[in-house]
């Protein structure tokens, strides 16, 4: 027997919708969604519990886009709850479904609507608005998430000249990525960002004022470093602490689509660490991070290590991405950094200190150490030496093979090993207008160290990791790095003199 797809639809709807206590309703064309629309869906939204929005079939007077192309476009809505193609008219489907409101622009209050008849025969309401006009565009924010502006990247061509490469040899080197089998452990983050409307000051008291428009959560932390690491070609396994909760459910799944395995162990006495960023017109206005910083109970460090153990003798890689959260406690680096030694696995080691305390130098004999300068001036308590001196004592307390410390919009400062001796230079930072600035260091250190583990030199390899800082900044929230997108920019543009 053939099933009616308005049928199907609704009993889609009422499943998914269950607990909602106000069903709203909202039907159009939606050709090309623009403020007008958003405005309306968004005020649609704010009256009840569950946002409905269907579009007209394809034959309907005056649509000019295909119904799945217009779908795509409304389930990207973060408000709106469901997005269907009408098989009936609006009134038929009104009537089935029983929603609490219609809700039609302001332009359709003085017309004959035979909403109004469907609605009224069980008591709906047929609501006029055209929503509010303060709203900025979904799709301009849609395109800060995801879109590189290849014209902000500057490459500069002397520091290639001095290491004795090309750009062709670093096209090169990103296939030589594709295969390279790398662990990550440390702390997964989840971000959201929370995009806002800006009000204005209250009257009340001098606060700024928003309204939240579109929520997106990404992969942070250690989970984005092994983001970028399967983007960039490398079959990754990722191990890390997470508290029982949907947060860790949804970064399990989140990460299984970018190709990372991930292996948590559970903490009943923390949360899954969350840090949401409110922004307005491309800038932050206000972090707030949910999340406890104790270290994790001995039998929970046991289960991590043991998970890592039981992988390094099929890695070529392994990663230590710590945002000093609880993950890695010294005893577990020491004993994880061993194991790895003992099976020839290259290590490198990346470790935080923003609103954390930290000390990148308890990670010895890494191949590989990225701290900022305030990191490297905390571990060594040292707030007098130069750049210079201080990545010095950085290597030598530590044995790291090669450090770099990052300076924000300064670029990157390297001492690097060559031959039997270190050698230091510079890169300035290679993105002119960076959008978001918190993914630079995560998409830095694992392009970098898989450079490394690739076989390239440290000088070549830090240039691939500035170019992949580069344009990871070049949008806004974390987003794993692709190798084609490294390709992309390494054949846009001429390289430029300087550095």
């Amino acid at each position: 027997m053939l099933v009616d797809p308005t049928d199907r639809d609704i009993a889609e709807i009422r499943e998914i919708a269950r607990g909602a206590e106000r069903i709203v309703f909202v039907s159009g064309n939606f050709n090309i969604l623009h403020p007008g629309h958003l405005r309306l869906l968004k005020f649609a939204a704010e009256v009840g519990d569950f946002l409905v929005v269907g579009v007209l079939a394809d034959d309907s007077p005056n649509v000019t886009v295909p119904a799945e192309m217009r779908l795509e476009a409304l389930r990207a809505i973060s408000f709106v709850n469901a997005a269907i193609r009408l098989h009936c008219a609006p009134e038929d489907f009104i009537a089935r479904l029983q929603p609490h409101f219609a809700v039609m622009g302001k332009e359709h209050a003085l017309h004959d609507n035979p909403e109004q008849a469907a609605l009224a025969a069980y008591g709906g309401q047929l609501l006029f608005s055209s929503g509010e006009a303060r709203f900025s565009s979904v799709d301009l924010l849609h395109n800060e998430y995801s879109r590189i502006a290849h014209s902000t990247v500057l490459k500069p061509v002397d520091y290639a000249l001095r290491h004795g490469f090309g750009f062709p040899d670093l096209t090169a080197l990103v296939g030589q990525l594709a295969g390279l089998r790398v662990l990550v452990i440390g702390d997964l983050i989840l971000d959201e960002y929370i995009s806002c409307d800006p009000l204005g000051m209250s009257q009340e008291d001098p606060t700024i004022v928003v309204t939240p428009i579109e929520s997106k959560t990404f992969i942070g932390g250690a989970g984005i470093v092994a983001g970028h690491a399967a983007g960039l070609g490398a079959e990754v396994g990722f191990v890390t602490l997470v508290g029982q909760d949907d947060r860790a459910a949804f970064a399990q799944d989140r990460l299984a689509g970018m190709g990372v395995k991930m292996q948590a162990v559970a903490d009943e006495t923390r949360p899954t660490p969350l840090k949401q960023r409110f922004r307005a017109s491309g800038q932050t206005l206000l972090r707030v991070n949910h999340l406890r910083q104790h270290a994790a109970a001995p039998p929970l460090v046991e289960r991590l290590v043991g998970l890592v153990e039981q992988q390094l003798d099929r890695r070529d890689l392994l990663l230590f991405a710590d945002f000093n959260y609880g993950c890695l406690p010294q005893a577990a680096v020491d004993h994880i950094a061993a194991a790895a030694s003992a099976h020839g696995v290259m290590m490198a080691a990346d470790s935080q200190a923003s609103s954390q305390l930290a000390d990148v130098s308890r990670f010895r004999g890494m191949r590989l150490l990225t701290p900022t300068e305030r990191e490297a001036r905390l571990a060594l308590q040292d707030t007098d030496s130069g750049l210079v001196i201080l990545a010095e004592k950085l290597q030598q307390k530590t044995g790291a093979e090669n450090v770099i410390v990052t300076l924000g919009a300064e670029g990157i400062l390297l001492h690097g090993r060559e031959g039997t001796t270190h050698r230091t230079d510079r890169l300035p930072a290679l993105n002119t207008a960076p959008k978001d600035v918190a993914g630079a260091g995560d998409s830095l250190f694992a392009c970098t160290a898989l450079a490394v583990c690739a076989g390239a030199d440290i000088w070549r390899s830090a240039y691939l990791g500035s170019l992949a800082a580069a344009c990871q900044v070049a949008r806004v929230g974390n987003t794993p790095l692709t190798a084609r997108e490294l390709i992309e920019e390494l054949s846009a543009g001429a390289p430029d003199r300087g550095a």
